[in-house]
This record gives C-alpha cells, sequence and structure tokens, in this order.
C-alpha cells in the first residue's frame, strides 16, 4: 500500500470509529482533517464537493469520504476511504444486531449520548463558520443562503431546497450574461450481483434505497417503514431498535442497515444489507468526482454551483438549530455545548475525537448528579 492510500486509510478508520452526530458533524469532522490540517484540498474545492454531493443520493458524510479520498489517492483511494470510514460502524452495529437478537433488547447508552450530542452542535457550529466565510462570496449568496435557511426550517425537503437555490443562482448568472455555457449529463449505470434468494431479496431491498435515498439517515426511517414494516420483514419495534442503533453507533447513520439485514437472515443478511445500501454512492461519487472542477472552469455551472454551496452551508444550520431545540434542554447540556464551543473555537488545533470522548465522559458524570 502506497503512503498516500495508508494515509486515506488510517484516517477514515478513525473518523468512522469516532465521528457520532449524524452527517453535518461527520463532514465539520472532515473539514477539519483534510483541509485544515492535512491540507489535501483547498476550502473551496471541499464546499464544491459538499454541495455537488447534496445533489445526488446516498448518505452525504460517507460520499464525502469517498471525494476526499479519491483527491488524495485517485479511484483505489474512493474505495479505502469508504470502505474504512463504514467498517467500523458495521462491526459495532454486527455486535449490537447479534446481542439483540440473543437478548430482544440494547444496552442503555443514553448516559454517555447526553454529552455527545451539545458537543456534536459545537463542532457542527465550527464547520459552519469556516465553510460559510468560505461561501459566502458576495451579499447575492448571503440574500440566497437566509432563503434557504428560512424553508428548511419549515420543513421543506433539502434536495427541494438545494435545486432552488442553485436554479436561482444561475438564473442571476443568465441576467448578468447572455451566453448560456450550461451543459447536462445523465449517467447510466447498470450492474447485476448474484447471491442467496433471501439474501438477494435484503440485497434489492437496500440496494432501492440506497439508490433513492435523499436527505441523509433520517429519512431512512420512512423508506424503510414502507419497505420492509408494511410487508410484514420487519416489525416496527426492531425498525425503531435498528435506527436507535445507528444513532448511537459511530459512523454513518445508515450502519442501521446492517442490523436490519442481521435481523431479516443473520451474518450474510447484515453484509447484504450493507452492500445494498452503500454500493449506490460508491457508483455515484465515482461519476461525480472528475465532473466536479469541470462544473467549476464553467462560469454558468460555477454560479449554480456558488448557490448550491451557499444553500447546503445553510442547510447544515438548519439541522444545528433542530438538533439544539431536541438536545439543549437543560443547563447540563448547555453548558457542555458552551465548554465544547469554546474548545473548538479556541484550540482551534484540537482533534475533535477528544472532544467528543471528554464530552461523553462528563455528560455521563453529570447524568448522575
Amino acid at each position: 500500500m502506497n503512503k498516500n492510500l495508508k494515509e486515506v486509510a488510517l484516517l477514515f478508520f478513525k473518523l468512522g470509529s469516532i465521528a457520532f452526530g449524524g452527517p453535518a458533524a461527520h463532514i465539520a469532522m472532515m473539514e477539519d482533517e483534510v483541509v485544515k490540517k492535512r491540507q489535501w484540498i483547498t476550502q473551496q474545492h471541499f464546499l464544491d464537493m459538499v454541495g455537488a454531493t447534496n445533489l445526488i443520493p446516498g448518505p452525504n458524510s460517507t460520499e464525502m469520504t469517498m471525494h476526499c479520498g479519491h483527491e488524495r489517492a485517485g479511484w483505489k483511494g474512493l474505495i479505502v476511504a469508504g470502505v474504512c470510514f463504514v467498517f467500523p460502524a458495521v462491526v459495532i452495529t454486527m455486535l449490537f444486531a447479534w446481542l439483540y437478537q440473543e437478548y430482544g433488547q440494547l444496552p442503555n447508552v443514553q448516559p454517555f449520548l447526553y454529552g455527545i450530542k451539545p458537543a456534536v452542535i459545537a463542532i457542527i457550529i465550527g464547520a459552519v463558520y469556516t465553510l460559510g466565510k468560505k461561501a459566502l462570496k458576495n451579499t447575492t449568496l448571503g440574500i440566497l443562503g437566509a432563503l434557504t435557511l428560512i424553508p428548511c426550517l419549515l420543513g421543506v425537503h433539502e434536495i427541494i431546497a438545494l435545486f432552488a437555490c442553485g436554479s436561482i443562482g444561475i438564473m442571476i448568472y443568465h441576467f448578468k450574461n447572455s451566453k448560456n455555457n450550461l451543459n447536462s449529463f445523465t449517467p447510466l449505470v447498470l450492474f447485476q450481483i448474484t447471491a442467496s434468494a433471501s439474501s438477494l431479496k435484503v440485497l434489492w431491498a437496500f440496494l432501492k434505497v440506497g439508490a433513492l435515498l435523499y436527505g441523509g439517515g433520517y429519512v431512512l426511517f420512512a423508506f424503510l417503514d414502507a419497505e420492509l414494516v408494511s410487508t410484514g420483514l420487519l416489525t416496527r419495534q426492531e425498525l425503531i431498535d435498528a435506527v436507535a442503533v445507528g444513532q448511537f453507533t459511530p459512523g454513518p447513520v445508515l450502519s442501521t442497515a446492517t442490523f436490519i439485514g442481521w435481523q431479516l437472515n443473520g451474518f450474510w443478511g447484515a453484509i447484504a444489507a450493507t452492500i445494498g445500501i452503500f454500493l449506490p454512492s460508491f457508483i455515484f461519487v465515482a461519476i461525480l468526482n472528475p465532473i466536479i472542477p469541470k462544473m467549476r472552469k464553467s462560469k454558468a455551472i460555477a454560479s449554480f454551483l456558488d448557490a448550491v454551496n451557499i444553500a447546503a452551508v445553510a442547510l447544515i444550520v438548519a439541522v444545528c438549530i433542530e438538533m439544539g431545540k431536541d438536545t439543549l434542554t437543560d443547563w447540563r447540556t448547555i453548558l457542555i455545548a458552551l465548554l465544547s464551543l469554546i474548545v473548538v473555537f479556541v484550540f482551534k488545533k484540537m482533534n475533535s475525537a477528544f472532544i467528543v470522548i471528554a464530552s461523553a465522559i462528563f455528560g455521563y458524570l453529570l447524568s448522575l448528579i
């Protein structure tokens, strides 16, 4: 393994092991590691990748790891980054799935989540600040960002908000310029996988979800409810417990699929579900990654991308506000959030992993009071 590939593997395995809090928090940690500390890519290109990733289906933070891996070590880096980021969550989730199948209940991790969630909000605010400064290139983009934030807080689907903001951005460009340089592209990918009949059913169910899922792991609940609960393959309680596992394990929330796959068909069901839900993302990113720099070179598409970037920052702000409403419910969580925020902005070089771990322990101690 060459040096760059090894660096990619180690970094994203580490992030996959300690990245709590959902896509916004994962992207915040990635920005800290690959832009600020290692300077693998510029902040502008990172922002372009965030914006572009929001336009395709699949888990945004996992797709961002693939983009970053590709930038550092080519197509091998894309695969290694994605696999290493997902692997810790999948293994931990498999363990929980086995325990759940054996004993019918989940371990109590709520006291530790009590401290992690406020810290995650602080990490996200830190990322919003740095990414927002880069995305906010002019007053027009600032207005577009504010206009995007409002519908996001009112519950408008994120993909609608992103495309609407991007479309307005490109219309503004056309008002200022007479030439239209916009080129469209429609990638088409076909593939076939053979497996045992039961695992193939699991694979197909999650492959459909992975290829169509917009909105990150939280929209997964509705998809799986329609795909599995309504057809009698899974009980709603099992689905709720599966989503809970995805929430309190590190890495992508979509590791929920691993848990469900295990309940449906044991170990091989877990493997089939994991492959099914993540495979489309590898394909989408492999197609999208080489196109992003070309998009930036076209002035018309760059206008669209700038508007999408500021919209993506607005989406992260909306997620942060919603998390804050659910999480900052008493003086303990507010204290943890404030202390974490001070650490994020004062000790800028501190690894976010230490903030998460320290907050988990501090939250556990405070919950005993």
